[in-house]
């Protein structure tokens, strides 16, 4: 499984409305719900924050990766989004995020093992500060994922 298998534009929201954490995690749990990724958004939204209380998910450089498994999840996925303004979030930089990929994980057997080799993909990608300029300016959601698959 690779990131060019699991990213859809259905749930890329490069205009994302909320101002708080919990805001954002509704939004994107909201765009997975309405395209069939889960079955539960509170669910989902409650099985983020078990994770988000074990560790920091503020990669630094602006970005977010919220994650967690959920009895709530049909089809692994990761919802990426975007906001023109900054949200308070725990981050290794202590600095604000503007970009999130929420992992879509669900709690079978094989999650451990999807959940490391997608988060492994991830980061080494958005580890490059040239890369993240581009997903910073990117204008559709169909360039979100050639710039994340490229």
């Amino acid at each position: 499984m690779d990131l060019r298998e699991i990213l859809s534009e259905d749930i890329i929201d490069l205009d994302l409305k909320g101002t708080t954490k919990d805001e954002i995690l509704h939004e994107l749990s909201q765009h997975l719900f309405d395209a069939g990724y889960i079955t539960d958004i509170d669910q989902f939204v409650k099985d983020i924050y078990v994770r988000e209380a074990a560790g920091i998910t503020g990669a630094g450089n602006h970005i977010a990766i919220p994650h967690g498994k959920s009895s709530a999840v049909k089809k692994i996925t990761i919802a990426v989004g975007r906001s023109e303004h900054y949200v308070e979030w725990e981050s290794y930089d202590e600095q604000p995020v503007n970009l999130f990929f929420l992992f879509c994980v669900s709690d079978d057997e094989g999650f451990a093992q999807n959940h490391m080799r997608l988060l492994a993909e991830l980061a080494g990608k958005i580890g490059k500060d040239s890369l993240v300029e581009a997903l910073q300016g990117a204008q559709t959601p169909a360039e979100v994922i050639e710039i994340l698959t490229a």
